[in-house]
């Protein structure tokens, strides 16, 4: 048997990039022993989402040296998830997905601990996300990534120049599949566009006319939703369709097939039934080991510094052939999630009470049942009901006082907008500016709303 001492280092790619110096490493990289045992020690790196991507990345995040990692996602395995979320088995089918893949990774990768957190990402509070150094996603939601963005921004903090302190600065690295295409990207809040200024990259859902559905159908498609739509409604009347119930599901495929045969239209399958329904891209194994690889190399470049990173939106397209393309967006200066905060002009007296209620028809917010915090500290809170009632009291309390009299500072307020008739959780930074109080900035001159 070879000496064990001969064999190669498991490390012994990621001490090529940690041990010796470069000339794309970063402004402060000192390579060494040191890095990376300082890497294994203190980087602590939250992965939001255990599906097909974040099972990669809680996988390859491990391999690459962090072995303080926690991963978050509220769902169940299913049967379906077991083609391309390798690290669930049949005898895992509706345990949570968070607590399998952590368990999964630790008994593979020696030396790594991962905390599961089986919860909605709305359930953890602000000191929660602020414990980690870096945020990697792997989400398939556009509303989850936009509130886990939001929270990144809402610890960053600018300086009298507008420019964002250092050390507020929460990096975050997502990734996104949808079948044979897929992205990464890097966002620095206060230095490269976040995910609400590129929120242009996503395009609405596909709607079909009603008319299109009940009279002319051209797809497959349009037979499926017209059973969905419209048969369901005329058949089972009074009944809800449940998405997630196999038998409505069936129910649905079936009279998409006699829909199909009467106007001659092919292709209407099961698989394509459940994807139109539920608006669900196919995933693709190889898609996500791509992408999710992108991701945890830039999370290692930013924890390590070993080289630049990516600037800043990579796309990744496996249709035909192989193509990657990296494309440098710009920040939006007027972004109101990590921006430096929407500026809000009040009278001392303005209890707390009113302040919640000028937020729903604020025309840059529209925030219905807002709670609010100021520097960590709950000042009311829509919910949990307990919380609800140890704040209630503070309702018809000034809000520069419960603010501690400050001329101006940030609050926080997490509540409720309507996107395309569509109600979402957003969380918003607020810079509170008290009226007549010494100490306030000239409104005029700071573009006050």
């Amino acid at each position: 048997m070879a000496d064990t001492e001969s064999q190669p280092s498991r490390s012994r790619d990621l001490d090529k990039l940690l041990l010796r110096p470069g000339n794309l490493v970063g402004p402060n990289f000192e390579p060494g022993p040191q890095l990376r045992a300082d890497l294994q020690e203190y980087a602590r790196v939250l992965v939001v989402g255990a599906g097909g991507l974040g099972c990669e990345l809680l996988k390859d995040l491990a391999l690459s040296g962090f072995k303080n990692l926690e991963v978050i996602d509220m769902d169940r395995i299913e049967v379906s998830n077991l083609n391309r979320q390798f690290l669930f088995r049949l005898q895992d089918v509706g345990k949570p997905k968070a607590d399998v893949a952590a368990k999964r990774v630790m008994e593979r990768v020696s030396g790594v601990n991962i905390i599961p957190h089986f919860s909605r990402i709305e359930d953890k509070d602000l000191d929660f996300y602020n414990d980690f150094n870096i945020i990697a996603l792997g989400l398939d939601s556009i509303e989850a990534r936009s509130y886990i963005n939001a929270v990144a921004c809402s610890f960053l903090e600018y300086d009298s120049d507008d420019n964002p302190r250092e050390e507020t600065i929460k990096p975050m690295v997502d990734g996104g599949t949808e079948g044979f295409k897929g992205h990464a990207r890097v966002i620095i809040p206060g230095v490269t566009p976040c995910f609400e200024c590129t929120i242009w990259l996503f395009p609405p859902q596909e709607k079909f006319p009603l008319c299109t559905l009940a009279e002319t159908p051209r797809t497959a498609a349009h037979c499926i939703e017209y059973a969905h739509l419209i048969k369901w409604d005329e058949v089972r009347s009074g009944k809800t369709f449940d998405p997630d119930d196999p038998e409505h599901m069936k129910w649905v495929y079936e009279e998409a097939v006699k829909r199909a045969e009467l106007f001659g239209i092919p292709g209407v399958t099961y698989s394509l039934t459940q994807g139109v329904v539920k608006n669900i891209i196919p995933a693709i194994a190889s898609t996500n080991a791509i992408i999710s690889a992108a991701c945890a190399l830039e999370t290692l470049k930013i924890a390590s510094g070993c080289s630049k990173t990516l600037s800043n939106y990579l796309t990744y397209n496996g249709v035909e052939g192989l193509h990657t393309k990296v494309t440098e967006f710009v920040k939006d200066k007027d972004c109101l999630v990590c921006g430096p905060g929407v500026l809000i002009e009040l009278d001392p007296s303005t209890t707390l009470q009113k302040f919640i209620n000028l937020l729903e028809d604020h025309p840059k917010l529209l925030l219905s049942k807002a709670s609010v915090t100021h520097r960590g500290n709950n000042l009311y809170m829509q919910a949990p009901p307990v919380l609800e009632e140890m704040t209630r009291s503070n309702l018809s309390l000034p809000l520069f006082g419960l603010m501690g009299k400050i001329p101006m500072d940030i609050v926080h307020v997490t509540g409720t907008t309507r996107k395309n008739d569509k109600k979402t959780s957003s969380l918003r930074k607020l810079r509170v500016v008290f009226k007549g109080v010494d100490g306030v900035i000239d409104m005029d001159t700071a573009g006050g709303a």
